[in-house]
């Protein structure tokens, strides 16, 4: 909508079609129904690409501050949550509203129910049999998305497309997804429904946020942001208290050494999750009869706890698919196919993911906003 508001705006004769019979319907559903629409953060550095650069161009000509102001021509209240995530105050409808009010004054012409079922390229102009009906135009642009939530429609037909036209893709996967645990750490399981901020590390990357025991496993934003880098058969590592600091378990011994282990974390986390910490960790007895060597290496185990996932809940509960349409064979400016004059691919079709609380959406508007400039 993004796209073909922008092409339409500059006098482009756009058809945009959806298979769905409603547009935005990812867009209703984010944000539980409020939609976490921009971060005011964004950077390209907050991005998974196989061309980490990729997306420097796009973004810097279309920021959040840029969208922001779009919301704000069309009265929508909206309202800053945590680390840079701006919502609205109503409901996600507006967003959908806006993108469909501003296609309709761009004179862009919209079909829904009706999926594409064959799209060819001759005579240099793409061909699109569309319910029934061929239509033709000198540009075809991607922004069919990712496989992530299949429930809502979503499927890899960018990829089919793109390939077919010689696009390279890089194996999609699900993206900011739970984590699901084996049977060595059924513990945990026990915890479904306690939540608990951590930071949590893989290799050299780290998010602190709150983390979310499940009945299958991990998830909260914490588990989601990594699990976007995760790869299987590796190890992260996740950090109970991140605000503790050096010896401070040794230093409770010195101020409370009649407190037991499951007493002192207990005032510290969920109690749920202090028993089933201290249960793992099996230091009975007081504080004070404990040697330091054992506190100090309690103290490693809960700055660093290892989980090692055995999976994702896949794409019928990621919120992103990472992955996608090369970014070798296209256009940072422009988000054309080199080897293919006119033909397009947009927002979470290509290898750009981006990092939980907005930043997705704020690479639709800006690679369709891209997109819509050059067609």
């Amino acid at each position: 909508m993004m796209c073909a508001a922008t092409a339409g705006a500059r006098g482009k004769s756009v058809l945009l079609v959806d298979h769905a019979d409603a547009p935005g319907r990812k867009i209703l559903i984010s944000g539980g129904g409020r939609c976490n629409f921009t971060n005011i953060h964004t950077a390209a550095d907050r991005y998974l690409s196989g061309n980490p650069h990729f997306a420097k161009s796009a973004l810097g000509r279309y920021t959040p501050q840029d969208f922001l102001a779009l919301v704000e021509r069309h009265g929508i209240a909206w309202h800053e949550k945590t680390l840079g995530q701006l919502f609205c105050d109503g409901s996600a409808r507006q967003i959908v509203d806006m993108l469909a009010g501003e296609c309709a004054k761009a004179g862009v012409t919209t079909r829904l129910g009706n999926p594409a079922s064959a799209i060819e390229h001759r005579d240099n102009r793409f061909v699109a049999t569309i319910g029934g009906r061929d239509y033709a135009a000198p540009a075809l642009v991607l922004a069919t998305g990712g496989p992530s939530i299949p429930k809502l429609g979503a499927t890899g037909f960018a990829y089919d497309v793109a390939r077919r036209f010689g696009l390279s893709i890089v194996h999609p996967r699900p993206a900011l997804v739970p984590l699901t645990l084996g049977p060595d750490e059924a513990l945990f399981r026990s915890l479904s429904g306690v939540s608990a901020e951590v930071e949590v590390r893989w290799r050299k990357t780290r998010f602190r946020e709150a983390a979310l025991f499940t009945h299958r496993g991990l998830s909260g934003p914490a588990m989601l942001q990594i699990s976007s880098y995760w790869q299987h058969r590796t190890p992260i590592h996740v950090d109970f208290l991140p605000d503790a600091g050096p010896d401070w378990l040794i230093r409770r011994k010195q101020a409370q050494p009649r407190a037991s282990l499951k007493r002192v974390l207990a005032a510290l986390l969920p109690a749920r999750l202090a028993d089933a910490l201290a249960e793992r960790l099996a230091l009975e007895g007081d504080l004070g009869n404990l040697p330091d060597k054992a506190l100090r290496a309690a103290e490693a185990r809960l700055g660093g706890w290892s989980f090692a996932p055995t999976g994702t809940e896949g794409f019928a509960k990621a919120e992103v698919t990472a992955g996608g349409i090369s970014t070798d064979g296209l256009s940072s400016r422009t988000m054309m196919a080199a080897r293919v004059p006119g033909l397009y691919a947009i927002g979470e079709a290509v290898d750009v993911t981006g990092w939980l609380g907005g930043y997705n959406f704020q690479w639709a508007w800006a690679s369709g906003r891209a997109a819509g400039e050059a067609v």
